[in-house]
């Protein structure tokens, strides 16, 4: 995903930066763990959670070289950034070793066939170590299904070469009993509703603008792209209506996880 804009997904950092401290409120510090952060970003939050929970290892991984550029700026004692891709995790040198936590908030949901990645991230987890996910489950709001319209009408279509966001997130439930099966034998998943006050609809289509629609953004020339976004906004917008402030409604999966200890 080269389409990434640290500035731009920035411009809502504090809204999107609280799922990750409720996430981290989940995980049962114990100072000198090995954690591993995958789709760290620019990094902040990862050198948040490295200093906080005491780590002796922190490893932050990011398949964006635009935000490895910020993150790696972070790096500190014991605080190191790779590139590495989430999706190939089982070949990557960092995906062959075990985590006294294994954290990532924002990220799994690029990645497909949870039924198969989880089984995956169990295997970096260490005996007694944590399973921290957390993940957005937008997919029914008007501001993902009106990407997702457009993107099935030309120009677009012939140029996404049928490419669609596959629907990747399961039900809560559905990770509850992945965890169960997995033998984590303790476990929290819940859906919470994050309310994010925006000034207007259109804040809501540079929200999305900055996470979202990047997948749109890498497969489609700079000029496609910028006539996608103008037209997007447009139907967003008046889908959305007038309201100022517009109340955003945001649900996220949270997920949590502890291993017996042998």
């Amino acid at each position: 995903m080269t389409a990434w804009d640290p500035a731009l997904y920035a411009r809502f950092e504090a809204e999107r930066s609280q799922p990750f401290y409720d996430l981290a409120a989940l995980v049962r510090a114990r100072a000198g763990m090995a954690v591993i952060d995958l789709g760290c970003g620019s990094g902040e939050l990862t050198a948040w959670l490295h200093r906080g929970l005491e780590a002796a290892s922190t490893l932050g991984i990011d398949s964006s070289e635009a935000m490895l550029g910020r993150a790696r700026a972070q790096a500190e004692s014991g605080l190191t950034f790779e590139a590495g891709d989430i999706n190939r995790l089982e070949s990557e040198p960092w995906g062959r070793r075990q985590y006294d936590l294994v954290f990532s908030n924002a990220a799994l949901q690029w990645v497909t066939d949870h039924e198969r990645l989880f089984p995956s991230l169990r295997s970096l987890v260490a005996p007694g170590g944590q399973l921290a996910v957390q993940m957005p489950a937008n997919e029914g709001h008007i501001s993902h299904v009106t990407a997702m319209d457009l993107a099935r009408e030309e120009p677009y279509a012939s140029a996404l070469e049928g490419y669609e966001r596959p629907l990747t997130v399961l039900s809560p439930v559905r990770y509850a009993e992945l965890l169960h099966t997995l033998g984590f034998e303790e476990q929290s998943v819940r859906l919470q509703i994050y309310p994010h006050l925006l000034p207007g609809p259109e804040s809501v289509v540079e929200w999305v603008s900055g996470t979202f629609l990047t997948a749109f953004r890498s497969r489609l020339s700079p000029e496609l792209y910028a006539a996608f976004l103008e037209e997007y906004g447009r139907r967003l917008i008046a889908a959305l209506g007038p309201a100022r402030p517009y109340l955003y409604t945001y649900p996220r999966v949270l997920i949590w996880g502890r291993l017996a200890a042998g």
